[in-house]
């Protein structure tokens, strides 16, 4: 259950949407604290190879999903610093086999209870931007506003290309493609918590969108619910 006291936008949606994009800046702009619940499976997911669980061994992969030790650094104007262990880990996450280990064990009902819990604590004053494919639908049910960002696969799948190409990544388009569109189906059709807006909801589509344009949509939804001022 959500406190009602700190409210909650949860911006749900596919890989390559933008929603962990337009969370970060929702979030630095109203002085949210932020929540990459996808970063967890990711860094769940690298836990497991350096500590050599295997991505089936669903009881391993509980036990140290419950123990592993993470922390987002958030500095104004940059991306979040995601650190496993101690070790910087904010590119390796992106990788697209770190993003399909991260998918596969997300389906395990007994990881995914295990970060419930986790995910929940991230709701403090005075307030919490969740970004994920479940916040609104298991995680935060009761968020006063929840949004589904979602954008064409070959769109996502352009963004991801450049995204990963100006860190320095090696990739191709194709494969992101093919990648992309594997994820959606194992996402929508998982038999836990499948990826699926809210009934709830706000869907948008940013195909045809910019950072602005959606990050200015998604203040008016929390505008119009009475959540903040003018902006």
């Amino acid at each position: 259950m959500t406190k009602k006291l700190y409210p909650v936008l949860t911006i749900d949606g596919p890989g390559g949407s933008g929603k962990g994009t337009i969370a970060q800046k929702v979030a630095e702009h109203l002085g949210w604290h932020f929540l990459d619940s996808g970063a967890l499976y990711r860094l769940l997911a690298l836990a497991a190879v350096n500590h050599s669980v295997e991505l089936d061994n669903e009881e391993s992969l509980a036990i140290l999903a419950a123990h592993l030790d993470i922390e987002f650094i958030v500095a104004k104007g940059n991306e979040p610093k995601v650190i496993l262990e101690g070790v910087d880990v904010s590119l390796d996450i992106r990788l697209p086999e770190t993003s399909e280990a991260a998918s596969k064990v997300a389906v395990l009902p007994t990881v995914r209870t295990a970060l419930l819990s986790r995910q929940r604590e991230f709701q403090k004053k005075p307030g919490l931007v969740a970004d994920g494919r479940d916040m609104g639908t298991v995680v935060f049910p009761e968020a006063p506003v929840k949004i589904y960002l979602t954008a064409s696969v070959e769109e996502r799948a352009q963004r991801r290309y450049k995204q990963l190409k100006m860190k320095g990544q090696n990739v191709n388009l194709s494969a992101l493609l093919d990648d992309i569109q594997a994820r959606d189906d194992r996402d929508m059709n998982r038999a836990v918590a499948p990826l699926r807006p809210a009934d709830d909801a706000k869907i948008i589509d940013s195909s045809n969108m910019s950072i602005d344009e959606v990050f200015t949509e998604v203040l008016t939804s929390l505008q119009d619910k009475g959540l903040i001022g003018e902006f």
